[in-house]
């Protein structure tokens, strides 16, 4: 598989990597990082679970929208949402992983095309398509 991309973006941290600073480097965000306080830290600032929960639910979001127009599957409504649950903690063959769980609400939507409008969604959203096999990603439409 290759990737023909289109844009590119790049941020930088500095510091302590869990506990330093992160920003894009064109200046328009600056996060101070510290690890979460049941990972030993303050929990005073944010940390790259955060960001990725975000980045995921934001991605994610619109991939169904584009499904849904693109496969002609109906409307994902104003008010839909997605909340990005991740999780990480210890691996048993060692090193650290992550843990991911979607809560897709798409209010006015019949179930079994929400659940299809998620389904399609997966396979559009990069954060999925790069994740998939590679750690537990469990969607719940609501």
């Amino acid at each position: 598989m290759t990737v023909d991309a289109k844009y590119w973006t790049e941020a930088k941290a500095t510091g302590g990597g869990r506990n330093g600073m992160s920003g894009l480097v064109n200046g328009q965000l600056t996060v101070t990082m510290t690890s979460p306080k049941e990972l030993g830290g303050s929990g005073l600032g944010h940390n790259p679970e955060e960001l990725f929960a975000v980045g995921y639910a934001a991605c994610y979001l619109g991939a169904m929208r584009f499904a849904a127009t693109s496969e002609k599957l109906g409307t994902v409504p104003d008010n839909a949402t997605v909340n990005a649950h991740v999780g990480i903690g210890p691996r048993s063959d060692g090193g650290f992983g992550l843990k991911v769980k979607l809560v897709v609400s798409l209010p006015g939507v019949e179930r079994a095309v929400a659940e299809k409008i998620a389904e399609r969604g997966h396979f559009i959203c990069p954060y999925s398509n790069a994740t998939k096999g590679n750690i537990d990603v469990v969607t719940e439409v609501v």
